[in-house]
């Protein structure tokens, strides 16, 4: 397990089964319909990781405190979007958290920064993701990391009572 990314003051890494029960309670805290069409997790909660969220589809981002404990603070997921041999050249992000304490930190960019570079590692030469369209923090990073919207599904989600866009973002992954 090596790193992929390291800062002063953060971290990317290959996620591990290990993992689960931190990546589980960020999932959970940083749910918001400013990025979740999913309903808000409840009790019992689902595992983290199961066949189809595997441990090496994610990165997690790590940030040592003030005490010098090294504490997880954001994650991202990349996964080939299809499973069509005729679609492996391509990689997509399905998800990306940062927890509350953790923002402004640059981890959000670190992560997305290593996801390019583990794509680039597996051979894709192109990246996608999807976003709301009314997550506008998260549309502007991926905007200046080279992701240009290529669609938009207009009104695709109803959360908290409105119509949200599903935005279509993609970049290649050329040097």
């Amino acid at each position: 397990m090596s790193e992929i990314h390291t800062h002063p003051a953060h971290s990317v890494r290959p996620s591990v089964l290990s993992d689960e029960a931190a990546l589980g309670e960020l999932d959970r805290a940083t749910w918001s319909t400013l990025h979740a069409v999913s309903p808000r997790p409840q009790p019992p909660y689902a595992p983290f990781f199961d066949e189809n969220h595997r441990p090496l589809d994610f990165l997690v981002a790590e940030v040592r405190d003030a005490t010098g404990e090294t504490r997880l603070a954001g994650y991202t997921r990349l996964v080939l979007p299809t499973p069509l041999a005729c679609n492996t050249h391509v990689r997509q992000i399905q998800g990306l958290a940062v927890a509350d304490w953790a923002r402004g930190r640059g981890i959000a960019r670190a992560l997305l920064r290593a996801a390019m570079a583990a794509a680039r590692d597996q051979g894709a030469n192109r990246m996608t993701l999807r976003v709301l369209g009314h997550n506008a923090p998260a549309r502007a990073l991926y905007a200046s990391e080279g992701f240009v919207v290529e669609g938009v599904l207009p009104g695709e989600f109803f959360l908290a009572g409105r119509y949200v866009d599903d935005v279509l973002m993609g970049r290649s992954l050329a040097p």
